[in-house]
């Protein structure tokens, strides 16, 4: 009865094995038996050979082991103190003679967590006077006639579940394992494999706590000041810089690079315009250059700019302060204008989007190839972290300069770069531009092994990080007045909801507690007698218990209407107009390229993508996004069911590739096949049931999920899909072979080879091995979804340019593109858009993309 594993579990894990065996801790297991039977097993063979035994747990079943030379050592835990349990503490604690008999109470009184029933309605106080007065389960249920009232009827009714139970509750102690003493004895720590896994988890704090500060501050980078005879010197071109084009890495984990050594760079502080225009000429005699800002701010639409940091070869980079008067600022930055917009020279960085929003605000634009290392990084291993410092411990074994040790955490005693010393800025700054460079030379060979990943990085993701700057620094206009009026009609909603529970409960409480609802939900209203708990103890009362109550009580319903308006209200309609921009007077979003497996694009500060679209009441939020002013309006264009085209163009279906290109409602088309009617005597029933089967088979519906879903009888659903199937034969051949291909590769790629690691797909847990193959079905094509759409922005976006159209696209939702338009371009634009995503990879299914026109977003959706 244990829910599935949580992905950020079951990813921590091979971590947790590492750092064990960094502190040099044997790990001890065995095949189809659980710790506590391991622990138990070697408690009693150390204690046989003269050891004195200890168990560290607060787990109450180890009682029974306990003995003269065995205790549990129970943790310190929040106030209460660490505690040594004997054979005393435990047969008081159960009222016991006997620790053997604690496993006689917890098979009584059963234990949730374990998944040991007990039996029904015996709790802890019951179970202790039921074991002092009989002895055992068993002398328990032969003496039966003794017991009076409910207790009598209980017991008697519960012998199975308590035979069964005490079964479950021993802990076996003839694990066929061997105790070796030498694995019990303290030696000395792997410090070269602990520090290495404390680097990757950027486990700063602890890394100190146990190495100490090895690095000292004499190691870290210096600068110095600049003089003019440098770069009378000979210049240094791109033709001596390191060539590692000829690495070919087999395994992106392991570098082929030197570790970044901090006390062998040259770091340049560049002051007056003299050094500026020397540094100019300089980088403009380069095929590559690697630049940093740094800012005052993470908001790079209202940050200002501290300096630029620029690096062409590794171990030399240079810093050049910005002034803080904004005017000083904009003519220095202007020095620069022709290196950023020069073509022939490529610029890297780190997060290049956030640069590129920067310096557009001092009116500079970066033209030329771009390399940003995070989404090389993200292409190369999409399941990783992607951020700087992780990179540079990674592949250049290497803890870089601490932002957080610069300028403090969040709160009172944060600084800007501003209030820091200009040497210490230009040491952070200068080297942020040298690892990022050294990190470009270890992934660009990477990229450059594989055409698909040459063509995403350079074709698809490369370019859409210009249009996503656009439309992030474009914004969107909102109406406040509409999300005012809006906020007041939610709030009388809400009352109406929690007055309609209190009256069906027949008590006032706090709804918002978890703990009172379910108090109310489950032991005053007894909705559910088999309702599960939290580790806490308190019911679970999350949204899909209520769901599933919802249908039989309608209290459930109420109270999933009551948080349904209060998370609208408190995160869109109250929020939206808090997130305006006071210079531009528009919300403005960030789109993330590195943070889905898929290859989707994320919105975040705000969440733009999940503003609700299936209820009446979310459907409202999206009129309060409008055009800039009256002379535009809104156009929105939307894929028609893009995963189901996408899903026969990779199983090649043909009768439902037909019915895509015969123009059919696919739905319809499948109802008629499935249920074997004509066209025309489809009901909006049997639509419903297919397109749920439609859908549902590319997220790895199963039979047993199709009857939850549609309410149906479980044999209604297996003939439902097995009708299907039967209609669809091809669409089943090809989640077979996916699935067989991730088995063999390790991995499934969408149409222009995006790559979605499955490392549970051979899992011999069949929980995570299912997990792994609906994701085999679903990630080719939700990721093929995000090419797509990734293409026609790219497409779209250098045609508005070309024609130089005053309309601008503001925002992509899954697959969908927003655009505030200039009324006379409407019918331009349309074209524009449609051919634009119709046409952005060739494909045998038609595409269709439906376009939409209105005063606000709703309207045109």
């Amino acid at each position: 009865q244990r829910q599935e594993m949580p992905e950020d579990l079951r990813g921590s894990l091979q971590y947790v094995r590492k750092i064990i065996e960094g502190f040099n801790i044997p790990i001890i297991e065995k095949e189809g038996f659980e710790a506590d039977d391991v622990i138990g097993t070697l408690a009693k063979k150390a204690e046989k050979e003269g050891f004195k035994v200890y168990m560290m747990t607060p787990d109450k079943d180890y009682g029974q082991l306990v003995s003269d030379n065995i205790w549990i050592y129970k943790p310190a835990f929040m106030k209460q103190e660490a505690k040594k349990i004997g054979v005393k503490e435990i047969c008081e604690h159960w009222q016991i003679e006997n620790v053997s008999q604690v496993i006689d109470i917890l098979g009584l009184m059963g234990d949730a967590s374990d998944n040991i029933p007990g039996i029904k309605g015996i709790g802890e106080q019951t179970a202790k006077k039921l074991i002092k007065d009989f002895g055992s389960i068993e002398n328990l249920l032969e003496n039966t006639h003794q017991l009076k009232g409910s207790i009598k009827e209980k017991v008697e009714n519960g012998k199975k579940d308590a035979l069964l139970s005490k079964y479950l509750a021993t802990i076996i102690v003839d694990v066929p394992i061997d105790f070796d003493e030498d694995q019990t004895i303290r030696k000395p720590i792997h410090k070269e494999l602990l520090q290495s896994v404390f680097n990757t988890l950027e486990f700063k704090a602890l890394n100190k706590r146990v190495f100490g500060n090895e690095q000292t501050e004499d190691t870290k980078p210096t600068t110095k000041a600049i003089s003019f005879d440098l770069f009378n010197q000979n210049t240094p071109t791109n033709d001596i810089l390191p060539q590692n084009n000829e690495i070919l890495l087999e395994n992106p984990t392991q570098s082929n690079l030197n570790t970044f050594d901090p006390s062998k760079v040259n770091y340049t502080f560049v002051e007056t315009q003299t050094d500026r225009q020397a540094l100019i000429r300089l980088l403009e005699t380069q095929k590559s250059v690697c630049f940093d800002t740094e800012t005052t701010g993470l908001d790079s639409l209202n940050c200002e700019l501290v300096g630029m940091s620029f690096c062409y070869q590794a171990g030399e980079a240079f810093y050049v302060p910005v002034p803080e008067n904004q005017t000083q600022a904009q003519t220095l930055v202007h020095e620069f204008r022709n290196f950023f917009a020069n073509e022939t020279i490529e610029k890297i960085g780190q997060n290049i989007k956030y640069d590129l929003e920067v310096l557009g605000q001092y009116g500079i634009a970066i033209n030329g190839k771009l390399f940003d290392t995070m989404l090389a990084h993200y292409l190369i291993e999409p399941e990783q972290r992607h951020n700087m410092d992780f990179l540079a411990q990674k592949y250049l074994n290497y803890s870089p300069i601490s932002i957080t040790s610069l300028i403090g955490s969040k709160g009172k005693n944060q600084r800007s770069m501003r209030d820091l010393e200009p040497q210490t800025v230009s040491n952070y700054a200068c080297e942020d531009a040298d690892i990022t460079l050294q990190l470009k030379n270890y992934f660009e060979p990477i990229i450059n092994q594989s055409q698909a990943l040459q063509n995403l990085f350079y074709n698809v993701e490369m370019p859409l990080l210009s249009v996503l700057a656009d439309m992030e620094t474009e914004g969107v206009a909102i109406d406040t007045a509409m999300l005012q009026n809006y906020a007041v009609e939610l709030a009388e909603l809400i009352k109406i909801s929690e007055k309609l529970v209190f009256e069906q409960a027949g008590i006032v409480f706090n709804l918002a507690s978890p703990k009172q609802l379910g108090e109310v939900l489950f032991d005053k209203l007894k909705l559910d007698p088999k309702a599960k708990k939290t580790k806490t103890g308190q019911y679970q009362t999350n949204e899909d218990v209520l769901q599933y109550l919802a249908p039989q009580h309608q209290i459930a319903q109420n109270v999933l209407d009551f948080r349904g308006l209060q998370k609208l209200k408190s995160t869109y309609v109250d929020t939206l107009p808090l997130l305006i921009n006071p210079k531009t007077n528009r919300v403005h979003t960030s789109f993330n390229q590195a943070v889905t497996s898929t290859g989707r694009l994320s919105s975040n500060n705000p969440n733009l993508q999940n503003i609700p679209i299936k209820t009446e009441m979310g459907k409202e939020v999206r009129k309060a996004f409008v055009a800039r002013n009256p002379d535009f309006c809104i156009l929105s264009a939307d894929y028609s069911q893009i995963e189901l085209r996408l899903m026969t163009e990779f199983s090649n279906e043909t009768n439902m590739l037909n019915a895509f290109k015969n123009g059919l409602d696919i739905h319809t088309a499948t109802a008629a096949s499935v249920y074997n009617i004509p066209i025309e005597d489809v009901t909006s029933e049997h639509r419903r049931k297919a397109k749920m089967v439609n859908f549902g088979l590319i997220y790895g519906i199963s039979v047993f999920g199709l009857t939850q879903r549609l309410n149906i009888p479980r044999a209604e659903a297996k003939l439902l899909m097995d009708n299907y199937f039967d209609t669809y034969p091809k669409i089943k051949l090809f989640m077979e072979q996916i699935v067989q291909k991730a088995r063999t590769n390790g991995y499934v790629e969408t149409i222009l080879g995006r790559r979605r690691y499955l490392k549970d797909i051979n899992s011999a847990n069949a929980t995570l091995r299912g997990y792994a193959e609906r994701n085999a079905i679903n990630a080719p094509i939700q990721g093929s979804s995000a090419d797509l759409i990734k293409m026609a922005m790219i497409d779209i976006q250098k045609i508005m340019k070309k024609e130089k159209l005053k309309s601008q696209m503001t925002l992509q939702v899954h697959d969908e593109l927003v655009f505030d338009t200039h009324r006379s371009e409407v019918e331009q634009l349309k074209k524009i858009v449609v051919d634009g995503m119709q046409n952005a990879i060739k494909l045998n299914v038609p595409i269709i993309a439906e376009v939409g026109v209105g005063e606000n977003w709703l309207e045109a959706h």
